[in-house]
């Protein structure tokens, strides 16, 4: 949507009733004795008891009952926050409706008993109905006027209006998500905003009394129209230049004549004309350019009208396929049945693409059909990629087993991995109360048939030992989640913790030692593992205590991980998923870079496992050896090499800073420290950690590219000739993921409905951002330039060059 563009709904259209919520009362009760005098002097003797009456005035004369809250005795903070539903609908308010509200206190007598009132009118001077919270100044003795206009206005007088009014408005717009959020600068705002209050109240004494009002907020603004009207009328023109609004209550609406002729135009007996059309020259370009579009970008009917001109043409263009798709009516029955027609005789299109034709854009049980008929070519390597993505796509399913759902569950029971992952997929979102039905039924639908299976001729397990050592997974994250709230409890410093973790796993828990069984292991389904060795187990020194456990494996190694309890980690299962994608795609090029896609499972909503890495943090390794060279030559030492490191091991530090350079680049990754960049012995580095993704960061101006200074260094700096093979590597590297964009995109659009924070705020947006990071309006050789350009931007950031812009970057890294 535009900046310029402006989305509304007609007050005529809404058949809900008036609904808004009483909050509180702020400021002090005036003395029984005085109770217009707006005195600071409270009653010892007797408790109030407030109750706030609600009455609905359209055009001045009272419109249905008296509606009352709840008696509040809990002074001196009166706190209703209940939500009151009247009668009236807002289709049926004219453009002078009001709400007048009047509190009344039950512990005085009849005639004490007024507190005050006021009257909001609600619809502005726009004529918008008014959202969010409203701050009403009460009339003290007085009850709610609703004539029209009122003598008992809520709103403070324009004159009398301070800094504390205007920063209230700003706080309400930040509500109602007008104000884009910064998590450290709200903090900071908030809490100046809470001094400024306490500096005004105690400037300005407790003369005023006010009462809070929450009204219900719409998707878009809601604009008053009386039922029945085609237009509004115009506010009457004042002599000076004075622009007007006027809204156009038919704008989104289709045009009849431009509806006209385009079916018309598709008309199906066209259909033997539109055959044997051929595109211009001018025509074909403009299709080549409508088929390089990226699957986020819609079509506009232009471009949409010229699709299905030449659709008989472009049925060898498998790329067509699924912009042809997006042309298509589907509310039109003959419309629809011609394109599903014309789908089965298209090429065969990529797996790629079926993966757009599942996104919420497509409702037709046949196309969506037609995309796992595609995907049914992929192998159980690649399906598994995509995987994640394929689970939530069941939301956009129109039923609950869904040719989808078959599908997953058929490839599961020849793939016990596929299995494994499938149904841990499919249980974590058991949790979502919109889908939960839904992904319940896929679960059941892979226990059924999985139970079914016989045992193979060549030894294999039968169906029901298969889903019993799939079952014990759970029961085995279960027993860690106990352990984990055990150790919690234990007072004291890590290391008591520790000793705590072993006694457990080594008396009470001693079956977790040597499994009665092996269980098939949640990250790696094809390890069987046996038990846990207590004396190689750990905690990890932080707020989560999260554990590192070593199990033993059914051949005689070992098996290292990290569980965690009380920390979703679902969007680092994604982004790992992401970094492993990556790497396969570049390795399909002939670029190994030396990647770490270490291994994630989310096992529940606050839980979850991780692969453990042997490797420390950039912040230990310069604490403890002063720069990455020296920790590198203590394991790979070569007096003729470069830097005094052997060149393979050089080459694998380069290879791996330009691999994640550009991924946490293309996916936005935020909050970058030390602590979080990671180095193997043999000389990979690599992030863990991705709490911010799409461009989200909690610190002020990230950097556009994530480097720091020593990986700059530890590459001979910026003018040796192993940075500019970096650079190299980072620009090859971006143009082979540019190729993949499509595949990229599509899976985040089906991310879409998840519930992983970073996607789950603004998926639209947050897809539009990735896009724009591949920088598609380039073609290979400007985006060399480009990304050599964002390099050097972001590397000059890190050496004294006082500019203001470059300045903030590097306070970045401290």
């Amino acid at each position: 949507m535009s900046g310029n563009e402006f989305r509304f709904f007609l007050s005529c259209d809404i058949n809900l009733p008036v609904t808004f919520r009483v909050d509180r009362l702020e400021g002090t009760l005036p003395s029984p004795n005085s109770p217009n005098s707006g005195t600071d002097s409270t009653t010892e003797e007797r408790k109030s008891e407030l109750y706030v009456e609600c009455a609905l005035y359209i055009d001045g004369a009272p419109f249905g009952l008296p509606t009352k809250t709840r008696l509040e005795s809990a002074g001196p903070l009166y706190c209703w926050n209940e939500l009151i539903t009247l009668s009236t609908k807002y289709r049926d308010l004219t453009a002078h409706s009001q709400l007048a509200l009047t509190v009344w206190d039950l512990s005085c007598g009849k005639d004490d008993g007024l507190i005050g009132g006021a009257t909001i009118l609600l619809f502005n001077n726009k004529m918008q109905l008014k959202t969010g919270k409203q701050k009403l100044r009460l009339w003290l003795g007085k009850q709610a006027d609703g004539s029209f206009p009122t003598s008992t206005p809520g709103k403070v007088p324009r004159q009398e209006r301070g800094e504390l009014e205007r920063l209230e408005k700003l706080a309400n717009k930040y509500e109602r998500g007008q104000i884009q959020p910064v998590d450290w600068l709200d903090r900071l705002t908030f809490k100046a905003m809470e001094k400024i209050k306490d500096r005004e109240s105690l400037k300005n004494g407790s003369s005023h009394l006010y009462l809070v009002v929450d009204f219900c907020s719409f998707e878009h603004r809601v604009v008053f129209q009386e039922s029945g009207a085609n237009f509004l009328l115009p506010s009457p023109i004042a002599s000076s230049n004075e622009l007007v609004t006027v809204w156009d209550p038919e704008v989104g609406k289709i045009n009849p004549s431009e509806h006209k002729q385009l079916k018309l135009a598709r008309s199906l007996t066209r259909g033997i004309i539109d055959r044997d059309l051929k595109p211009s020259s001018n025509e074909r370009k403009s299709i080549q350019r409508i088929l390089k579009y990226p699957p986020t970008r819609a079509l506009s009917g232009d471009e949409r009208q010229l699709l299905w001109k030449f659709r008989f043409s472009l049925m060898s263009e498998k790329r067509a396929l699924t912009k042809f798709l997006r042309c298509v009516e589907w509310s039109d029955v003959q419309e629809a049945k011609q394109a599903i027609e014309l789908m089965g005789k298209w090429e065969m299109i990529d797996v790629c693409d079926a993966l757009e034709l599942l996104s919420p854009l497509f409702e037709s049980e046949e196309v969506r059909a037609y995309a796992v008929s595609v995907l049914e070519r992929a192998d159980d390597e690649e399906l598994q990629c995509y995987l994640l993505q394929l689970v939530q796509a069941l939301r956009f399913e129109r039923t609950d087993k869904s040719r989808l759902s078959q599908f997953l569950v058929q490839r599961s029971l020849r793939n016990i991995e596929l299995a494994s992952f499938l149904r841990w997929f499919v249980a974590v979102e058991l949790h979502d109360p919109a889908y939960a039905k839904r992904f319940y039924s896929t679960y059941e639908f892979l226990e059924e048939n999985m139970i079914k299976l016989t045992a193979g001729v060549n030894g294999e397990e039968d169906g029901f030992k298969m889903w019993q050592s799939l079952v014990r997974q759970t029961e085995l994250t279960a027993q860690l989640c106990s352990i984990m709230r055990d150790v919690r409890n234990v007072r004291g410093n890590t290391q008591k913790k520790i000793e705590k973790l072993r006694q457990l796993l080594s008396g009470l828990l001693s079956e977790l030692t040597y499994f009665d069984e092996p269980i098939r292991s949640p990250l790696a389904p094809s390890v069987l593992i046996t038990g846990i060795v207590p004396s190689e187990s750990s905690i990890f020194k932080s707020a989560l205590h999260p554990l590192r456990l070593t199990f033993r494996t059914a051949n005689g190694g070992q098996s290292k991980v990290i569980f965690k309890k009380g920390d979703d980690i679902r969007q680092d299962q994604l982004v790992v998923q992401m970094v492993s994608l990556m790497d396969r795609l570049l390795k399909l090029e002939n670029l190994d870079l030396h990647l770490t896609p270490y291994k994630v499972l989310a096992t529940g909503q606050d839980e979850g496992m991780l692969e453990f890495i042997p490797s420390r943090s950039l912040a230990q390794i310069l604490s403890d050896h002063r720069s990455i060279i020296s920790y590198l030559q203590k394991f790979h030492p070569d007096e003729h090499g470069p830097f005094g490191i052997t060149a393979t091991c050089l080459e694998t530090f380069i290879k791996s800073c330009a691999g994640y350079s550009v991924i946490t680049y293309i996916l936005g990754i935020g909050d970058r420290h030390l602590d979080n960049l990671l180095l193997r012995d043999d000389g990979r580095l690599f992030h863990v950690d991705f709490g911010f993704i799409l461009g989200r960061d909690p610190k002020p101006f990230p950097p556009p590219m994530k480097l720091c200074k020593e990986m700059v260094e530890a590459m001979g700096g910026a003018e040796s000739q192993y940075y500019t093979r970096f650079k190299s590597y980072c620009c090859e590297a971006y143009n082979i993921l540019r190729k993949s964009s499509n595949l990229i995109l599509n899976l985040f659009h089906l991310m879409a409905g998840s519930n992983i924070p970073d996607i789950a705020s603004d998926p639209e947006k947050g897809i539009l951002k990735l896009q724009e990071k591949f920088r598609l309006d380039l073609d290979d050789e400007a985006c060399i330039h480009f990304f050599q350009d964002l390099i050097n931007e972001s590397v000059s950031a890190l050496f004294p060059q006082m500019v203001e812009t470059i300045h903030r970057w590097a306070q970045y890294w401290r």
